[in-house]
């Protein structure tokens, strides 16, 4: 087991909160922080900042802090934000098109190559700077390029023939919209699954039991 496996996903999906802020106190000019400046902006303890960053390493300096700028490169280096996986979007629609057009792939680790659809009303459109293609080309694009991962913005009825498509052309790794648990059918995908809902009714208990409500 690698040094890596033992880390806990907790600690893991910090790490984005993490490089978040950092960013955006580089942003703002700041040199250095203190773990518990850190915490604080965190919402953690000063003892879990320096737990969470002894798992890679530490980077801190006794007396000094975190030079904000090296620990932001550090974290950004464990995320793999520098590696530039080659992705392609299922799912031209509203949702999938609104997530293209928010988010900067390249400074989150991906280079988006390729749209697809099944819609013939989408096809040929123009969807962050690519054509967007028909499904039905899944197996000629395959053929000429290499393709990291695939972002699913279908519906739950659609994707599984989809994932059993793109599986059979060799993709591994999954950031799933689709409510579809892909790792029961492919145990060893990599996949993040993304639901509004759960996270719209987390919201919802939360302000069920808010007394000041």
């Amino acid at each position: 087991m690698s040094k890596s496996d033992s880390i806990s996903m907790s600690v893991i999906r910090r790490l984005p909160r993490y490089y978040r802020f950092l960013s955006e106190l580089n942003d703002q000019g700041v040199d250095k922080i203190s773990s518990t400046k850190l915490a604080e902006i965190m919402n953690v303890t000063a003892s879990q900042v320096r737990q969470d960053l002894n798992n890679f390493g530490g980077f801190g300096q006794q007396g000094y802090g975190y030079s904000v700028a090296q620990l932001r490169e550090e974290i950004g280096k464990i995320l793999g934000l520098d590696k530039s996986f080659k992705a392609i979007l299922i799912g031209a629609g509203n949702f999938g098109s609104a997530v293209v057009n928010y988010l900067d792939f390249n400074r989150l680790g991906f280079e988006l190559v390729a749209c697809f659809d099944c819609d013939e009303n989408k096809v040929g459109k123009r969807l962050g700077g690519l054509t967007i293609r028909h499904d039905d080309e899944l197996d000629s694009f395959f053929e000429e390029n290499h393709v990291d991962a695939a972002f699913l913005f279908i519906p739950r009825s659609a994707v599984e023939n989809i994932v059993d498509k793109l599986y059979s052309l060799g993709i591994r790794n999954y950031w799933n919209f689709s409510h579809y648990d892909i790792t029961t059918r492919y145990r060893d995908t990599v996949v993040e699954n993304v639901h509004l809902s759960d996270n719209l009714m987390t919201l919802c208990y939360r302000m069920n039991n808010n007394p000041t409500n």
